[in-house]
């Protein structure tokens, strides 16, 4: 019989909302490297330093008026579906789960049990894909939120208070998981404690960078999660919860 998940009160948030792309899934290095193709089909040639630093973390139909400037090209409706299909694409066959999330995810849930989400930027579709694939979905079952859905995406903090909302908790006792700047405004605007992961990998931010805009506080392995969430206190080795 699966053990019933601790109250509220034995764990230090309500609820754990997390961000989707580079912290539950290692997708970034794929979606920039479709971006800067056809950015360059554009006229625009970026590093891979200089398009990750860019764009990750934001949505690309957010940053038109900089690729206007850099490629005298309005990018149209037609052309961000061209650039969503050609990403997915890669995606299906390419991302794998970050490092130690899956692991991270099933302590967690066993933790809180459905008083946690998956809150990102991107499209639905895209989300709910990278979970699938990567095998997290179960975690988050009906939970999961797009930014792209509302009227405002990060790093305004929409999707995080439509997550917060959806679960009955109150956005300034949650916990929010993000990896980039426009993340982690989201979750301090929302009102959460934002923990920043930083990987220190090709897509990772900086801990100053996460810090400067508000993280509490950073990391850089997921293996670390659970105890930063209380999860590591609240569930046995043996899967059963502590008390």
């Amino acid at each position: 019989m699966t053990p019933p998940s601790p109250s509220p009160l034995d764990l230090p948030y309500d609820a754990v909302l997390f961000d989707c792309d580079g912290v539950l899934v290692d997708s970034e290095p794929i979606t920039n490297a479709v971006l800067r193709t056809m950015l360059a089909e554009l006229g625009w040639s970026l590093s891979e330093q200089e398009g990750m630093r860019r764009f990750v973390g934001v949505a690309v139909a957010d940053q038109a008026d900089l690729i206007e400037e850099r490629t005298g090209v309005r990018i149209t409706q037609a052309w961000l579906e061209e650039f969503r299909r050609r990403r997915s694409e890669q995606l299906a066959v390419r991302v794998q789960a970050v490092e130690g999330a899956a692991a991270a995810v099933a302590a967690v849930a066993a933790a809180y049990g459905q008083r946690l989400a998956c809150a990102s930027g991107a499209d639905r579709a895209k989300v709910q894909m990278q979970l699938d694939v990567t095998g997290l979905a179960p975690h988050f079952a009906d939970r999961v939120f797009s930014g792209l859905e509302l009227p405002r995406s990060k790093p305004a903090p929409d999707v995080y208070l439509q997550a917060a909302a959806a679960l009955g908790a109150d956005p300034r006792r949650c916990a929010v998981v993000e990896d980039s700047p426009a993340g982690v405004r989201a979750g301090v605007a929302a009102g959460a404690l934002v923990l920043g992961y930083c990987s220190g990998g090709p897509a990772s931010s900086t801990p100053e960078a996460l810090v400067a805009v508000g993280a509490a506080t950073t990391f850089r392995s997921m293996h670390e999660l659970p105890a930063l969430l209380g999860a590591a206190r609240a569930v046995a080795a043996d899967g059963t919860c502590a008390r």
